[in-house]
């Protein structure tokens, strides 16, 4: 009961910093779309965390059409790999939460491959239904930051976890054979 009372408590504050933004900023500017994807990031890393989910949906499953990551290199995945690289969140990304060469540790990074494309995924619908109401209100133009930066720092997240996922598990499976623990397959 306690872990739903904050849950909600947690929706509550979001949705009410969310809507001081929305007074106090143009809603169809660059500065809204930025801080409003930053609010979100922090309120749904708040909640995912307190939610601590297994997330064993077979939504995270690799589907057919993903075999090989080639749709996500089409996209344009690796470029985004770079760029985030080149821009430094990979060292401070690898700085907060380093990567150990065992086991239990690339068990751990699949989760968090999870846990991170649910959070992206939720902001990437919460900011659409922000992108759709400016663009009807103000006009299109007026709603590319907001279309812009959702896919930069929404949808291209979901795509690079989803395409990073089944590598993690094959290095897995690798590492427990290694082991001479019996392998299993990962949702």
């Amino acid at each position: 009961m306690r872990k739903i009372l904050i849950l909600v408590f947690i929706v509550i504050v979001t949705i009410g910093l969310v809507g001081v933004l929305a007074t106090y900023v143009r809603i169809d500017s660059f500065s809204f779309a930025w801080a409003l994807n930053f609010l979100l990031m922090t309120g749904v890393l708040a909640f995912t965390e307190t939610l601590k989910s297994e997330l064993n949906s077979s939504y995270y499953d690799e589907k057919n059409w993903e075999r090989g990551g080639k749709i996500y290199e089409q996209f344009g995945v690796n470029f985004f790999r770079k760029l985030l690289v080149w821009i430094g969140w990979e060292k401070l990304n690898k700085k907060n939460n380093p990567v150990a060469k065992d086991t239990a540790a690339l068990v751990n990074l699949h989760y968090q491959t999870k846990k991170s494309e649910l959070g992206h995924v939720i902001i990437l619908f919460i900011v659409l239904g922000f992108n759709v109401y400016v663009a009807i209100q103000f006009g299109f133009i007026k709603s590319l930051s907001l279309l812009i930066l959702n896919i930069l720092l929404n949808l291209y997240p979901v795509f690079l976890q989803r395409y990073n996922r089944p590598r993690i598990a094959r290095a897995i499976n690798l590492s427990k054979r290694r082991s001479g623990i019996v392998v299993i397959d990962l949702h």
